[in-house]
């Protein structure tokens, strides 16, 4: 989420997130972010590499705009995972919080 501001493309967002270690690369969620909606609303930032080279499109990300950066981490065949999804307002400066859950960093232990 620091990475993002308006003016920043979808594809340098990509290419510059967090890169999914490939024990969990399996069972990655289908994009790093996606705008609101019911389902994965426009855009759909696909993962960098084949993910990327198949379904990617290039974009840029604008004030006022809401998306929500979404993960998935858990290893293939393992018995659990993590989700987690925000949901953000992008600004000239970054980005501002919109969910106001906080995160319970003792559920992972």
């Amino acid at each position: 989420m620091a990475l993002l501001c308006s003016g920043l493309s979808f594809r340098e967002f990509s290419e510059r997130s967090w890169p999914i270690p490939d024990k969990y690369h399996a069972n990655r969620y289908c994009c790093v972010a996606h705008g609101v909606g019911l389902a994965d609303e426009y855009p759909a930032i696909a993962h960098p590499g084949k993910d990327w080279t198949s379904s990617g499109y290039d974009g840029v990300f604008e004030e006022h705009m809401t998306v929500c950066v979404e993960s998935y981490i858990g290893a293939r065949n393992g018995q659990e995972g993590v989700k987690l999804e925000e949901q953000v307002l992008i600004t000239r400066e970054g980005c501002e919080l919109l969910s106001r859950y906080p995160l319970e960093t003792d559920w992972l232990e």
